[in-house]
């Protein structure tokens, strides 16, 4: 599995188990199972585990997966795991963050976790009408001191915002950004300033959800009510795209370049972005060992001028999504915020 360095000594693999599928929403988790198949996706080269502090159980599941096989990654026969988690403060409490709030919920995440030290911490802000992210930064900035966080990352932040942050002196190593062939929003106002200062996307949405794979291809649009929120989310994007038609168009496109390459749709779409300008790594909601056969195909192919001018050509049909990133999902009122859920630490 392909790896590159955030910074200097901290790398991590470029292709990133979610942990969102693991949190109850896409269907029941069988635990001893879940923690068996982290284990496989370690062995597999996929060493890096993305989660957050909203994930319903997600870190303590991590948790218990470190715990168990705690011998094996000290004597070696595991490579080193990298946890990402996040820092997601409920929008009821974004007027009036102090450092105390913020320490008592990265305490949280230290305990879930049996950690001493959050690898990386992406943090999250629901609102920017409410101003004092920057203050909250510099609160993980002063946690980072203490040595309860090893490097800080954002979620979802546009270049404005992001900048403000970044010139308060707070060293940011990643902007976890939703890009795909289907939303290219990252490049709209973001993709300088993380030239500038060295600050590599890692990407969900990439396959959307499931959207972009074999099994959509050529398949009537699927009735509501959807599965599960990840399709929900998703479906609203391929509107933003253009419809479902053009979407189709995209699968039909994605399927004839990856026979070329002897792959499914899915690595095509993950590939097309981790070639992408400041692209670090994709992360990808697998919730068993069964993918894993797949997500290993990601890295094995590149994708040439072709096959880029290919999915050029469909994306440039495409009427957006527009605007910065997380513009649209940030409108609490509008249909993308609609389905969003503010006070998960709260509830």
């Amino acid at each position: 599995m392909e790896r590159i360095e955030l910074r200097p000594g901290y790398s991590i693999s470029r292709v990133i188990k979610g942990g969102w599928h693991l949190a109850g929403g896409h269907g029941q988790i069988d635990e001893n199972q879940a923690i068996k198949d982290m284990r496989a996706f370690v062995e597999a080269g996929i060493t890096t585990f993305d989660c957050a502090d909203i994930y319903t159980g997600v870190e303590e599941l991590i948790g218990k997966f470190i715990k168990r096989y705690k011998s094996d990654f000290n004597s070696g026969d595991l490579p080193p795991l990298q946890v990402h988690t996040k820092y997601v403060p409920d929008y009821n409490a974004l007027a009036s963050l102090s450092l105390a709030d913020t320490t008592k919920i990265i305490d949280r995440s230290l305990n879930r976790l049996g950690i001493e030290r959050l690898d990386l911490v992406q943090f999250s802000w629901w609102d920017y009408q409410f101003d004092n992210y920057v203050a909250t930064a510099l609160h993980l900035a002063e946690l980072q001191k203490q040595g309860k966080i090893r490097h800080i990352g954002v979620t979802n932040f546009d270049a404005q915002h992001l900048k403000e942050i970044l010139d308060a002196g707070v060293e940011v190593v990643s902007n976890q950004v939703q890009y795909s062939v289907l939303d290219h929003r990252t490049e709209t106002d973001m993709e300088a300033l993380a030239q500038a200062h060295n600050i590599p996307f890692l990407c969900y949405g990439t396959v959307a959800g499931g959207f972009l794979s074999d099994r959509y291809l050529g398949a009537t649009d699927p009735e509501e009510p959807l599965e599960n929120r990840s399709l929900i989310k998703y479906r609203l994007i391929i509107e933003e795209f253009g419809g479902y038609k053009l979407f189709q168009e995209a699968l039909e496109i994605l399927r004839y370049i990856g026979e070329n390459h002897g792959v499914n749709i899915a690595e095509v779409a993950s590939q097309y972005i981790l070639q992408k300008p400041m692209v670090g790594g994709v992360i990808i909601g697998a919730r068993n060992k069964n993918h894993l056969t797949r997500l290993e195909k990601i890295t094995s192919f590149e994708l040439d001028d072709d096959d880029i001018g290919l999915i050029t050509s469909i994306v440039n049909k495409s009427e957006g999504p527009k605007g910065p990133v997380y513009d649209l999902e940030r409108d609490k009122e509008g249909r993308h915020g609609r389905i969003m859920r503010y006070n998960l630490n709260e509830d």
